[in-house]
């Protein structure tokens, strides 16, 4: 599941990213608490680290969108003085 919300993440919608690195996070858990029962900590890791990944590009996207924002209700206030 991680790796799908990693996935989509990086490639189709930014906010499945912290998902993917929230389920990341809790599949290595279970996994290094089965004691050997459970595979596929290689996928969680994987998915955590695009979850990071894509987490830092939204938040990246959020604050340069809000500085053009800001930049253009300035301009559009500066113009209309």
């Amino acid at each position: 599941m991680a790796l799908v919300f990693g996935i989509l993440g990086i490639l189709v919608c930014g906010l499945f990213a912290p998902f993917a690195w929230i389920y990341g996070k809790r599949a290595e858990e279970s996994v290094d608490s089965s004691g050997g029962a459970y595979g596929g900590r290689d996928m969680a890791t994987a998915g955590k680290i695009l979850g990071i990944v894509g987490t830092v590009i939204l938040g990246i996207g959020l604050v340069v969108g809000l500085v053009v924002l800001i930049v253009l209700i300035a301009a559009g206030a500066s113009s209309s003085s």
